[in-house]
């Protein structure tokens, strides 16, 4: 093998000077972090809302789903300080499944959807995390095709007849709770078969308000002599009514 002489090592080091001090430059560059794309304290937030949702989401079935709603829309709000329309778009779609769940109770494959969107914020970069972006196309799109599919499993003419009967019902029951003295057998019949109604469409949020009153009424129908009681009562009606309206009719 020929040797390379001390001239050619020299020749071939200047050919490369340019090029590796070029890289020696760049290097620097690539070793320096990417500018944040938000402010520290908004993505500190953010944080801290993810971290309540995965809490409220966890222990539901233990404490109870009363901070998962608020958990959600506080997510929803710090997302809305970003003006990013991944962000936007999931909150949006994370809004949207607190009130199917409150109107259709816990669907297995929104409960699934919901489950895997809530795992994956649960991680320490935040808003700054390099799919952050993609992330929340990802899981924005797996909860709106639970929308959908929902939407086009249910009849809005069905919907409607149960909404307006739900609507008369819960009329009745008003009229029971403001008669002297209140017939807590009205209300209690009214109550049991909106449940049975509500059960056999599968809308499991107006099933379980209306197995709520029924309870409330049966359980204790002397306390309804009580204002303090029946204003208890009217509440739990009202969010009924609440949820029913939420009964998308092919109205709007």
């Amino acid at each position: 093998m020929h040797p390379i002489s001390e001239e050619e090592l020299e020749q071939t080091r200047n050919a490369l000077a340019p090029t590796l001090d070029a890289t020696a430059a760049i290097l620097p560059l690539l070793a320096r972090p990417a500018p944040a794309r938000f402010d520290p304290g908004l993505n500190q937030r953010w944080l801290a809302a993810t971290r309540r949702l995965h809490q409220a989401w966890s222990n539901r079935h233990l404490d109870g789903d009363g901070d998962l709603r608020p958990a959600l829309f506080s997510l929803y709000a710090t997302g809305m300080e970003t003006a990013d329309a991944d962000c936007l778009r999931f909150g949006e779609a994370l809004a949207s499944a607190a009130d199917r769940l409150e109107i259709d109770g816990e669907q297995p494959k929104l409960i699934a959807a919901l489950t895997a969107a809530i795992e994956g914020l649960d991680e320490e970069k935040g808003l700054e995390h390099e799919t952050f972006g993609e992330r929340c196309r990802h899981f924005a799109q797996r909860l709106e095709k639970q929308f959908q599919q929902r939407e086009q499993e249910r009849s809005p003419l069905i919907d409607r007849l149960f909404s307006e009967e739900s609507l008369e019902r819960v009329d009745a029951m008003r009229d029971a709770l403001a008669a002297l003295p209140p017939d807590a057998y009205a209300l209690k019949t009214e109550a049991e078969e909106l449940a049975a109604h509500a059960e056999q469409l599968e809308l499991w949020g107006v099933m379980h308000q209306a197995r709520r009153l029924y309870k409330l009424t049966g359980n204790k129908p002397a306390s309804l002599e009580y204002a303090w009681y029946r204003e208890r009562i009217e509440g739990e009606i009202s969010h009924l009514v609440r949820l029913i309206s939420l009964i998308d009719t092919g109205d709007r």
